[in-house]
């Protein structure tokens, strides 16, 4: 099997990367192998003036490097080796005595960004679809075959700096600007393009305009800039990580060796730090991670067998079992034209799905889809669209103030407020206006799917579509299924999901489902701390220390209040009914008219509907016990909090909320923001071994009260001595 097809023009070697077994080409050790013995015949063939690299894939280049090499590396010496002869091949393109081009379209990721870098000249498509980036940081990595010394080279350090340490994508138009591409043309235009290129240099190096300011050149080209350079780059993300990720220094570092003391040292190093890294358990937990992110987004028909599901206890079904045939689904129904409801409606029509949107007033309705025009038009202002792109993405979505257009919908999403007779009343109406065959979603995120379809002719078709806001950004997908939902319902859902660009996981319903459930006892201990005399910035604070995005009160603020009093009051009873003590703040609250940033009036003050700073709303207090605060020890607020969540996890798990652990550590990270570099709840449970867990639990239940008490889950764990996943 060939992972090279090799074709000549006009004295051109057209080498088009396809692998026939895979959706999309990775760089893998049997493709370098190829293109080492490629290169052998491009040498001695005096009739090829040079080569063009381009994929037989639709929207894929290269989508990085095979971390199946990684996983199974022994040591780090295996891998550095591996990575070694990795960055000599790449060099070997890029002293190449002929040209050797890329062209590129789609994703190029990882190492096939890598790989582009080493070629003499680059050629990009100008379609949205094409973005370049180094994720390898996302990973707990850093780029290992020559990324971290070839990027700040050819755009600079410091603009090579923000894509090597956050992974994020560059554009088509990006990359001209900043001179990774060498020119942008329509994709069909690629391949003539890449040809003339090889035909152009083939005697002659590539004249490049140095697109640096200035100011960047005076920093960038003397160690005492660069010193400075990299000691506040150093303290920026210092700041950003707060010592809970070890690849972003690294990365850093590995830039600055490569200048202080050459290329091939800096190749050297980089290898040895991509090996050093990758045995780490952050790195460990962020791979994880990812390939349970490529399973959660994989269309329902290539879900895996439960065989390679983790392990779980007797009981539950999984979602690995086969599944119904999806439907298809053309149309798609949204209620409610608030942020939410808008936000779907977006990220449906950028998957070419018709989206009608209502709301009670035509006037609210196209006050939604003039929400989603700003959205696009910030992509616009940042060339990551163009305005027909735009044009087209919004006329996929028609306002509405009726269900007039309904009979002909394929799925309707509600994302109303929080009522379960509002909902009811939703479900009633939709059944007068859709066919038998359209699936009926709620937006709920605590409200059980089985109370709103208890009145329902049709049960059998509703289901919950729990998004996180803001839709656009957030990549979850929480889908909740009753006794009586069919799986044909629930696999049409996944679908739609997955096409929308969410990562997946199917939950069986019950207060809260999974994610919210797991939240409110966090939220609630966050709260209970407050009542015994915390401060609302040490508890955030801490809790950001141990690698949460944002604290559990600037969250609450975000969501509302009175969501969080909502959710509280749907879910007090079950926890209190196991000895949990629930605090009733967040109600009183909101009697007295706290709703957090949407009313401007939370715990943080707010001006014109921002956020001041770290300025804490003093009022406050006084529903927590007065303006006298105290100091805790920041571990005891991070052991109590997270310990609330991963031990209600467990609890999730054991009840068959969750259909597996990978589902729950999914949910955790992707909804919650849970520490990816844990590896989510049960993963941390594996990590930190689940008898210490258990006795932990058992100690604070002496020291805080019987909310503590450990899963019966984990009491199998801990005497069995087993872990939740297999690896």
């Amino acid at each position: 099997m060939s992972l090279l097809n090799i074709e000549k023009e006009n004295n051109v070697a057209v080498v088009v990367l396809d692998d026939p077994e895979e959706k999309v080409n990775k760089l893998s050790e049997d493709l370098m192998e190829e293109v080492r013995e490629f290169l052998e015949e491009l040498r001695g063939d005096n009739s090829l003036r040079g080569a063009i690299l381009i994929s037989g894939k639709e929207n894929n280049f290269i989508a990085g490097a095979d971390l199946d090499m990684v996983r199974n590396c022994e040591d780090e010496e295996e891998l550095k080796e591996l990575a070694r002869e990795g960055q000599e091949i790449l060099s070997e393109i890029e002293n190449f005595p002929k040209p050797i081009v890329a062209c590129i379209h789609g994703s190029c990721m990882g190492g096939g960004t890598e790989l582009a870098l080493a070629c003499r000249y680059r050629i990009i498509s100008d379609h949205r679809d094409t973005k370049i980036a180094l994720p390898e940081v996302k990973l707990g990595l850093l780029p290992g075959m020559g990324g971290t010394q070839r990027l700040p080279r050819l755009i600079g350090i410091q603009r090579a700096l923000p894509y090597l340490l956050t992974g994020k994508n560059m554009y088509s138009r990006q990359a001209r600007k900043l001179g990774f591409a060498d020119e942008v043309v329509e994709r069909n235009k690629l391949r003539e393009a890449g040809i003339q290129a090889v035909r152009r240099y083939a005697n002659k190096k590539v004249d490049r305009k140095d697109r640096r300011g200035i100011f960047e050149k005076l920093l960038e080209n003397n160690s005492a800039g660069r010193l400075i350079l990299f000691s506040q780059a150093h303290k920026q993300t210092a700041r950003q990580t707060r010592g809970n990720y070890p690849a972003p220094p690294r990365i850093i570092e590995s830039v600055r060796y490569g200048y202080r003391n050459g290329l091939r040292a800096g190749y050297i190093n980089e290898a040895r730090e991509f090996s050093r890294l990758a045995f780490t358990p952050e790195s460990k937990a962020l791979i994880n991670l990812f390939f349970a992110m490529n399973e959660a987004k994989k269309m329902p028909d290539e879900v895996p067998t439960a065989e390679s599901e983790p392990t779980r206890p007797a009981g539950g079904t999984g979602h690995a079992q086969k599944k119904s045939p999806a439907r298809e689904v053309k149309s798609i129904g949204v209620l409610g034209a608030g942020l939410m409801g808008a936000g779907i409606a977006e990220v449906s029509a950028e998957k070419e799905y018709h989206v009608w949107l209502k709301d009670l007033e035509l006037e609210q309705a196209h006050q939604g889809k003039e929400g989603v025009y700003e959205t696009l038009q910030e992509k616009v202002k940042k060339k990551i669209l163009t305005p027909f792109e735009r044009d087209t993405l919004l006329s996929r979505i028609h306002p509405a103030d009726s269900y007039e257009a309904f009979s002909q919908i394929d799925l309707v999403v509600e994302a109303v407020f929080e009522d379960l007779d509002l909902k009811r009343n939703i479900v009633a109406e939709l059944e007068e206006n859709v066919s038998k065959e359209c699936i009926i979603a709620s937006n709920t995120s605590s409200l059980p799917i089985t109370q709103i379809a208890a009145e329902a002719r049709h049960p059998e078709r509703i289901l919950g579509m729990h998004y996180f806001s803001p839709v656009q950004k957030m990549p979850l997908l929480e889908i909740i299924k009753t006794d009586q939902t069919a799986e044909w319902a629930v696999t049409t859902a996944r679908k739609v999901g997955v096409q929308q660009g969410k990562s997946v996981i199917v939950v069986n319903d019950g207060p809260g489902f999974y994610t919210t459930r797991i939240l409110a006892p966090y939220i609630n201990e966050a709260l209970l701390l407050l009542e015994e005399g915390a401060k609302i910035e040490q508890l955030d604070t801490a809790m950001k220390n141990f690698g949460f995005p944002v604290g559990p009160l600037a969250l609450l603020d975000e969501v509302g209040i009175d969501v969080g009093a909502h959710v509280a009051d749907v879910l007090s009873e079950k926890f209190e009914e196991r000895g949990g003590k629930t605090s009733k703040a967040a109600k009183r609250l909101v009697e007295e008219g706290y709703k957090g940033r949407k009313n401007l009036k939370g715990f943080y003050s707010y001006f014109e509907g921002r956020k001041i700073s770290k300025e804490v709303n003093e009022e406050i207090y006084q529903y927590f016990g007065g303006p006298d605060r105290k100091n805790f020890e920041e571990e005891e607020i991070q052991f109590r909090m997270i310990m609330m969540m991963v031990n209600e996890s467990l609890h999730c798990l054991q009840e068959e909320i969750l259909e597996s652990p990978r589902d729950g550590d999914l949910g955790a990270i992707l909804g919650l923001g849970f520490p990816p570099f844990l590896g989510g709840p049960f993963r941390y449970v594996d990590r930190e071994g689940p008898e210490e867990v258990k006795d932990l639990l058992d100690e604070m239940v002496q020291d805080y009260g019987p909310r503590f008490t450990p899963a019966g889950l984990l009491d199998h764990y801990a005497s069995k001595g087993e872990l939740f996943y297999k690896e």
